[in-house]
């Protein structure tokens, strides 16, 4: 091996130990992460593995079923939801046997070593106008449940699909919610599979979106999970200080008003970009930071929403990499805990609240963000880190030394 190439492997493993110092977690996370790939120079999966065992991230969701991430995560305990693309539903669903070797390629031969617990068949599909994909949605879920079934596997792995939030035709008051009524045909019978399968109906809810939309109008501590008076639903006379609650509510009430309350919801996407365009109000580091940490926080606290306070609420976080190669506005590139070299984009404390830099400064944490009783945890951080900048820096010197 060469130097230069040890050196930049010892960087980039000095790099993911440093981001594990950057975002301290508590010692079990119930939160999820969205791994997704869509950039260059990714770390490889096997040091991605090591880096979320270090922050003790147990569940993973992929967009894909790539097979180096699933095998790279082998007895890891790690436990994965992974996708069939949207461009395979009109085949699935129309071809049995092509949900059948899918299943047979992509799941059984990792299952037990990786521990596979849902398969998301499509995802947003109703977020566009294609009648047939729609149509195909259910068939092509029911083909992979038949599938796993057939194999042994329908008690290990449940089968959902990711929709939008926008599903909703109301989400305000949460007990008003209601799905679209131009989507009722279709939802209907999904919610009808979650209910006698017993899986989740998965929900990618991104408050920011709100706040960009009209961000005189929507209160930014209401969607950072920051102090404010929060909002009454007079229906229910249910108090939310946080719009994701209410939204995961709303989504509640739909279910209800389709005849099921025997349906979890999940949290399949949620996130907050650290830079965006200059119309997109609100995609700061400081927002970022804020909106993560403060809701990893209440995960931590096995916060409940107020419709359902002694259930837990089920999120991924989108995302653990900025994706540079994805298109779009600039925000879609910049949603990750981490740039793709593997440092952090920001530091966030599960235990404390959000917290960032807010630029300028040495010291990665924007320590006004934080409670005073976690100053003392802050600064031995960025003792910690300063430490290993140091370190950092004697690698360099000493390996590239002529």
């Amino acid at each position: 091996m060469g130097l230069r190439v040890r050196a930049s492997s010892l960087l980039l493993s000095m790099a993911l130990e440093l981001a594990v110092v950057l975002v301290s977690v508590s010692a079990q996370q119930k939160f999820g992460i969205n791994y997704g790939q869509i950039a260059n120079d990714l770390p490889d999966p096997t040091q991605v593995a090591g880096l979320l065992q270090s922050m003790n991230v147990n569940k993973v969701k992929l967009y894909d079923a790539d097979p180096k991430v699933l095998t790279a995560f082998a007895n890891t305990g790690v436990e994965f939801i992974i996708a069939v693309g949207n461009e395979n539903l009109q085949t699935m669903a129309t071809n049995p046997t092509a949900a059948r070797q899918w299943v047979s390629t992509h799941v059984q031969p990792y299952i037990p070593a990786t521990r596979i617990t849902c398969v998301t068949v499509g995802n947003e599909v109703f977020a566009g106008n294609d009648t047939v994909m729609m149509s195909s949605l259910l068939p092509a879920m029911k083909a992979v449940y038949e599938a796993l079934g057939d194999l042994g596997l329908s008690s290990q792995v449940t089968v959902s699909s990711a929709h939008s939030v926008n599903v909703l035709a109301t989400s305000f008051p949460p007990s008003s919610g209601a799905f679209r009524e131009d989507l009722a045909e279709y939802i209907q019978p999904i919610l009808d599979f979650h209910g006698q399968t017993g899986s989740p109906f998965l929900i990618n809810a991104y408050p920011f979106f709100a706040y960009k939309a009209s961000p005189s109008s929507v209160s930014l501590p209401y969607v950072l999970f920051e102090p404010n008076p929060g909002v009454r639903d007079t229906n229910t006379n249910l108090s939310y200080d946080n719009m994701l609650y209410a939204q995961i509510d709303a989504v509640y009430a739909a279910m209800k008003a389709m005849g099921h309350t025997d349906v979890a919801v999940r949290i399949s996407e949620t996130g907050w970009p650290s830079k965006g365009d200059e119309d997109e109000v609100g995609a700061t580091v400081q927002n970022a930071a804020a909106y993560n940490g403060n809701l990893m926080q209440r995960i931590a606290m096995g916060q409940g929403t107020p419709l359902k306070p002694n259930v837990p609420i089920d999120v991924y976080v989108f995302a653990l990499f900025n994706e540079d190669m994805k298109p779009g506005p600039t925000s879609e590139r910049n949603y990750g805990l981490f740039y793709p070299n593997g440092s952090p984009v920001y530091a966030i404390s599960a235990g404390s609240g959000g917290g960032s830099s807010p630029g300028g400064s040495l010291n990665p944490y924007y320590t006004s963000m934080f409670s005073s009783s976690s100053k003392l945890a802050v600064s031995t951080a960025f003792l910690t880190e300063r430490v290993m900048l140091l370190l950092l820096l004697q690698a360099i010197v000493i390996l590239l030394r002529p």
